[in-house]
């Protein structure tokens, strides 16, 4: 009996001992990578201040062999842009304040916190390590892109693999194990596509590149292995790496599967959004065409042209500066940019991916309504001298800025009045559903681009489409008042 006891017991400990092995195990592996990492760029960094030849002279042949590659052609190099913003300060930041607010309304603030600590810290070490090396940017034959600054490292380089990386990291608990190769591999190819496009553009050096992928991955490692050893210390779950930084989060960090027993199925919202589009658009081109075609000779089309000249004889330089500020949040960028964010918010407190698909099919019907209406309509713009004369002359009737700021701002408005159904937070935001549309058509007449019958037309577009999605969709039985609340 007593050997039997003595038996189990020491099985019983070398079971216990097992995490604290693979704990020593991993922890080592990921030191080890730490140190390797750290110590290529430490070799890179060496290399670039020495100027050693073949390295210097590897670096412009690739910088010129890339550029020479995509420098004539035009959509290459638009494909080029629009990949290297990926790697930008602004869409990362944008990334980050969207992550950290997700972990923040899930109530993982230390998860938030190892985002910003990390993220922030690669935006310190970017232009420290630049000023230390101060090296000039790429000479090509044919520049398509400008940088400021030192170009060693890659900003966008590093900036890209440590956001991303950071992401990878909390998020893994929550992706199926089949699925993990795929997700880390798109990761990859991302930050990879990134780097590329900064040497195509010839803005960097190869060298400067793989100082930043580097650079990136030992700063990554190292507040990767604080944050597991933060949690050894404080009696937390010992996982492997591929399972993420905390997996215990991963209840937390998924959206709910919890549905309603009448639930619509997709063909039936796809065919029903479909049919509601193409109403739509037959009433804002039928509006239009009485517009431009009926009543153009009426009171209604003079008092049309009236308000317009009104508007552009009442300019000042103050008045100016105002609608410039308003313009802006109708302006493509500013649109998107929010409607991204509010997308990650609203996953966050609704855990149910319903709503956020509302949000993005009202925004993204609204932009093929305006498109197609504005295509058929084909009214010029007003005969006054215009704030923006790179606009197409042939598409005043409606107003896209007017009709993305109503959908996009009444769509928050609906959202927030189902997760939160107190009257404070919705009054907020059903006043900022009314006031901003309304300052970004004051700023579109006073610049000269649209009628105010063009406002009508974006009203009509913006009203009739949001309400047929909303029956369509009907987030608010299809997602998580009872988990947002």
């Amino acid at each position: 009996m007593k050997v039997h006891f003595e038996q189990r017991r020491r099985t019983m400990n070398r079971r216990a001992a097992r995490p604290l092995e693979r704990f020593g195990l991993e922890a080592s592996a990921g030191l080890t990578a730490v140190i390797v990492a750290g110590a290529a760029f430490a070799l890179l960094l060496g290399l670039v201040r020495q100027r050693w030849a073949w390295l210097a002279g590897l670096d412009e042949a690739v910088a010129a062999s890339l550029n020479g590659l995509v420098a004539e052609s035009d959509i290459t190099v638009n494909i080029l842009r629009a990949v290297t913003e990926f790697g930008g300060r602004n869409i990362l930041t944008l990334t980050l304040l969207i992550g950290a607010g997700y972990l923040l309304i899930r109530r993982l603030p230390r998860l938030a916190g190892y985002a910003a600590i990390t993220s922030i810290g690669a935006l310190i070490l970017d232009p420290v390590v630049k000023l230390l090396v101060e090296r000039l940017r790429p000479v090509v034959d044919m520049p398509v892109a400008t940088a400021p600054g030192p170009s060693f490292p890659s900003g966008h380089a590093l900036g890209s693999i440590v956001s991303y990386g950071v992401l990878l990291l909390i998020f893994l608990p929550t992706v199926p194990r089949r699925r993990k190769p795929v997700v880390v591999t798109l990761v990859a190819g991302l930050v990879v596509m990134v780097g590329v496009t900064r040497i195509a553009l010839g803005v960097h050096y190869l060298t400067d590149v793989l100082g930043g992928w580097t650079l990136g991955i030992a700063w990554l490692g190292v507040t990767a292995v604080a944050f597991r050893h933060w949690r050894a210390d404080v009696g937390r779950l010992i996982a492997p790496v591929d399972e993420g930084l905390a997996p215990e989060a991963a209840s937390k960090l998924t959206a709910t599967t919890d549905r309603p027993q009448r639930q619509r199925s997709r063909l039936q919202v796809v065919t029903g959004s479909v049919v509601a589009a193409v109403l739509v658009i037959g009433a804002v081109v039928g509006a239009g065409v009485l517009v431009t075609a009926v009543l153009s000779g009426s009171a209604i089309g003079r008092a049309d042209r009236a308000a317009v000249a009104w508007f552009a004889a009442h300019r000042s330089s103050a008045w100016t500066a105002a609608t410039d500020a308003l313009n802006t949040f109708g302006d493509t960028g500013a649109v998107i940019t929010v409607t991204i964010a509010v997308g990650g918010l609203a996953l966050a407190v609704f855990r149910s991916w319903r709503p956020i698909a509302f949000l993005w099919t009202v925004m993204a019907g609204e932009v093929v309504i305006f498109l197609v209406s504005s295509t058929v309509v084909t009214r010029a713009r007003p005969a006054v001298q215009t704030l923006q004369p790179d606009l197409p002359p042939t598409a005043s009737f409606p107003s896209g800025h007017v009709a993305g700021a109503i959908c996009l701002y009444a769509a928050i408005a609906l959202l927030v009045r189902q997760a939160a159904p107190g009257r404070v937070w919705p009054m907020i935001a059903w006043t900022a559903a009314v006031v901003i549309p309304a300052g970004v058509a004051v700023a579109r007449l006073y610049r000269g681009v649209h009628h105010p019958s063009d406002i009508a037309g974006s009203v009509l577009l913006a009203v009739a489409w949001l309400t047929a999605v909303w029956f369509i969709m009907r987030p608010d039985r299809l997602g998580g008042r009872r988990s947002a609340q």
